[in-house]
């Protein structure tokens, strides 16, 4: 069975790879990138990281699919110096500068559709029977552009979710509540925005235990970054990145007045890792390990220092991540055992009040069969209005992406919650295409 890996010469691939082990399905590994040498950093890497699947790399995109029977993407259009521009053009305008969220995740969006599209129609072209596991961010927008071409075979993931229910379960835990390996999680969101709405053990919620107990709440490092009162006031548990909602103000300002963006901070820290490996390969392995480590510890610390949050516990540092959601699922859809998974799928009627075809991210049954979205419980107005705030701005992305109309691009941007007037969003809009020729040549 063979495994193609979009962004192959990416950081992060080593994880999946890791996690692959002698006994997976998988026979063969392919990996393309449009960078040779960022290729060939990772390739070694993997081969001095021992056992697993042969693995083999290539610039040519029709002859890494051909014949997958997965499809891992995870592209990262204009490399890690685009995402600094995506910071840095918002936080000139005084707003969010995020890879995701806010309008630098309109940005990565704008610039990375046309080529989601691109490979979409390759893959129906040379590999039909593929099913496309989207990494790339962002990730609900993304798995929505490539479902135009390929349907429901896309499924985006994230490790936030799981990640989440994962510390709300250790947390029950400490109460003294026997929490079984997979309790039943209701969560409801987008990518990047949702909220763990229950916890249920033997049938019943604890979420309520979780909530009423201070020191149990102070476990959890979205209860830290945002208010333990705050969580207690919405009576749910917030996705990480809704501290950018939350705490927008104390937010824009921690990360402005930090030394460097995330993004600057990666793109040093990779382009050292890159260039010493392609003049020391034999090393690669143990100075991507050493890497890695200084990249799991850095995350979100700007956050997590604002808000108070201290550092991130050792658990999560050592947690599965997003390649153990991505390995499960391929698992389940090749004929393993079903489960219930948190994924970014189509919508249909799981979550009442968006449209039927927006990318959600919920719970889903997975098996043989496919992937099936499970209904979720009416969500309050508050929690509606956000997501239906944002999948509008999504989907007006996707659009201004696939048809090139700056309109659309415009009225994306000016109607993100995070952004606050017309004006500050025409400025983002244009420094945007000032700074980035990809986005300048999609939109004219």
């Amino acid at each position: 069975m063979k495994l193609t890996i979009l962004g192959g010469g990416g950081f992060r691939v080593p994880l999946v790879y890791r996690a692959l082990g002698d006994s997976s399905p998988i026979s063969e590994v392919v990996l393309h990138d449009v960078a040779p040498d960022r290729l060939a950093a990772i390739q070694a890497v993997l081969e001095q990281s021992g056992g697993g699947p042969s693995v083999r790399a290539t610039t040519d995109l029709d002859d890494a699919l051909a014949g997958a029977r997965f499809v891992f993407s995870a592209i990262r259009v204009d490399g890690l110096a685009g995402r600094t521009v995506d910071e840095r053009v918002a936080l000139g305008c005084g707003v969010l500068g995020q890879e995701t969220t806010g309008p630098g995740g309109i940005a990565y969006g704008l610039r990375t559709v046309p080529v989601a599209l691109h490979v979409a129609e390759r893959v129906a072209a040379v590999a039909p029977d593929a099913w496309v596991i989207n990494f790339t961010n962002p990730a609900g927008m993304i798995t929505e552009a490539m479902q135009r071409v390929l349907g429901e075979r896309v499924v985006g993931i994230c490790d936030s979710p799981i990640g989440l229910a994962q510390r709300a379960a250790r947390a029950l835990t400490g109460l003294g509540i026997e929490v079984p390996a997979e309790p039943v999680v209701e969560y409801v969101g987008l990518n990047h925005l949702g909220w763990l709405r229950g916890l249920r053990v033997n049938g019943v919620d604890r979420l309520p235990d979780l909530l009423a107990d201070d020191a149990a709440l102070a476990s959890i490092e979205e209860v830290r970054l945002v208010g333990a009162d705050w969580v207690r006031a919405i009576g749910a548990l917030p996705n990480e990145y809704l501290y950018y909602f939350y705490r927008n103000r104390e937010a824009v300002a921690a990360i402005g007045a930090a030394e460097s963006t995330r993004g600057e901070y990666l793109l040093a820290q990779q382009e050292r890792f890159y260039a010493d490996t392609a003049a020391d390969p034999a090393r690669a392995l143990e100075r991507w390990t050493r890497v890695r480590a200084e990249r799991d510890a850095s995350y979100m610390a700007e956050s997590r220092e604002a808000s108070g949050a201290g550092e991130r516990a050792a658990e999560d540092v050592a947690g599965g991540g997003y390649q153990q959601v991505a390995l499960e699922l391929m698992a389940a859809l090749s004929g393993g055992v079903p489960r219930t998974m948190i994924l970014d799928v189509r919508n249909g009627a799981a979550v009442p009040g968006l449209p039927a075809d927006a990318v959600v991210e919920v719970p889903c049954l997975v098996g043989a069969h496919g992937v099936t979205p499970l209904a979720t419980a009416p969500l309050p107005g508050a929690m509606l209005g956000l997501l239906q705030q944002v999948k509008a701005v999504e989907q007006d992305t996707i659009e201004a992406a696939a048809t090139g109309s700056d309109v659309l691009a415009l009225r994306a941007f000016a109607q993100h919650p995070l952004v606050d007037s017309v004006g500050v969003a025409q400025r983002l809009l244009d420094g945007y295409r000032r700074q980035l020729p990809g986005i300048a040549e999609i939109l004219g």
